[in-house]
């Protein structure tokens, strides 16, 4: 409220970002998380909506390459930043190494988490290209999977990292 007791209306801030390796612009109310922005301003609804605590993984995107929470992010902290969702890793018709490895080995059963697993991976792939298998599991144990297990997680991951490192891929 303001002093003289009238409600004041909140104005939308606009946000100019590198969005899966585009510049792109968006006017959203400042109290946003960037998750809720991906998916109600920009139409990006790969990025998945779970906890809204910070505590499964699902909304899981890279921000300047490290995987970060967007339900707990203000998308106002993005301002300039480079963010890459799920929607951002295929190109054209070709799928993603790690896309390929989890529609392949199993990875994924509903699907619900996968985006969030893959984009966990991929910043771990860019770092460590021949993760071990600890590693990887040390890597994706802030994403939660309800149905698949997750040794097709970890052996997707081990799939797509050899792929990865094959010239030419």
């Amino acid at each position: 409220m303001s002093g003289n007791g009238k409600i004041e209306r909140r104005r939308n801030v606009q946000l100019r970002l590198n969005l899966n390796g585009e510049e792109a612009e968006v006017s959203f109310a400042p109290y946003k998380t960037l998750l809720e922005v991906l998916r109600e301003d920009l139409g990006l609804t790969g990025t998945k909506h779970g906890c809204e605590l910070g505590e499964c993984g699902a909304c899981t995107v890279l921000v300047d390459g490290t995987p970060v929470l967007s339900c707990l992010q203000l998308a106002v902290e993005c301002e300039g930043r480079s963010v890459e969702t799920i929607e951002g890793l295929a190109r054209g018709n070709a799928l993603h190494p790690l896309q390929a490895a989890f529609a392949d080995h199993g990875g994924s059963q509903c699907g619900y988490c996968t985006p969030g697993v893959i984009m966990t991976a991929k910043a771990l792939l860019g770092e460590e290209p021949n993760p071990s298998r600890d590693r990887i599991r040390e890597a994706t144990s802030g994403n939660l999977c309800r149905c698949t297990g997750y040794n097709q997680i970890v052996e997707s991951i081990e799939v797509a990292a050899a792929d990865l490192r094959t010239p030419g891929k």
